[in-house]
């Protein structure tokens, strides 16, 4: 992890270019605009404060960013980069394997849209669900209000695994994601659920099989400020938030 925000490089940009595959000629530079989503979801600062650097208008920054989440051009960047990030690791395009959790986070004031409050965590906001594999790469995330059982809001994130991965035979979960769940995903995508158990004599936290990885992936929000809290008005927002989020992750392992 970077230990402070950089701007993408020239082959950084090069491989997010060739995704977007955008020729219109525009009057700011789609680079920077993109740079700046990332130092936003990085910083965790408000978007009219992008005002103060008087460089784009924090307007025409802010078009871009719903402009790409209404056209599903964010999912699709994420998509494509994790199965780069797959083969440049020499894996397999797609896993065999996922695993599955939440989280629950808190919520900013003035937020009102799709909050609840997670009665296990006495948490008042939205929970986050997100399915990923061995590496920790994102294939599917969701968001709900925190008052969603994990087994609705696990439903949810496995539907959209649909088309995505051909070789999938697993899914781990914990004791969350109980019967609701599994005969859903057995009967609907005929996919197995393995349900992780906690040995008894343990305490603490102690790193389950299968189900590490989607621990560590949580883990890395911890190094983007804007996902401290969920301070989007709406899901769809804090969605793409969270594939910025894992964008900006994946493309600093390609070269600099």
């Amino acid at each position: 992890m970077n230990e402070s925000f950089q701007e993408l490089t020239d082959s950084q940009w090069q491989v997010i270019q060739q995704i977007l595959d955008d020729q219109r000629q525009r009057w700011h530079s789609l680079r920077e605009v993109v740079n700046l989503i990332l130092w936003l979801n990085y910083t965790g600062l408000q978007w009219r404060e992008l005002a103060k650097l008087k460089t784009i208008p924090w307007q025409t920054v802010y078009y871009h960013f719903r402009q790409f989440k209404l056209r599903g051009i964010w999912e699709q960047m994420l998509d494509t980069l994790v199965v780069k990030e797959r083969v440049r690791q020499q894996r397999e395009e797609t896993p065999s394997l996922l695993a599955i959790d939440s989280q629950s986070v808190k919520i900013m004031q003035f937020i009102h849209e799709e909050t609840g409050i997670d009665a296990n965590k006495k948490i008042n906001g939205r929970k986050r669900s997100i399915l990923v594999d061995r590496l920790g790469l994102p294939w599917s995330v969701v968001v709900s209000s925190a008052n969603t059982s994990d087994n609705e809001a696990g439903r949810q994130a496995v539907d959209r695994l649909k088309g995505k991965v051909p070789r999938l035979e697993v899914i781990a979960a914990d004791q969350g994601y109980k019967v609701s769940f599994i005969e859903h995903v057995e009967k609907e995508h005929g996919w197995s659920v393995e349900i992780a158990q906690k040995p008894e004599s343990t305490r603490g936290f102690v790193p389950e099989k299968n189900r590490w990885p989607v621990e560590r992936s949580f883990g890395w929000f911890n190094f983007r400020r804007r996902l401290a809290r969920d301070v989007e008005k709406t899901i769809e927002s804090s969605e793409a938030m969270l594939r910025i989020a894992f964008i900006s992750i994946i493309i600093n392992r390609f070269a600099k």
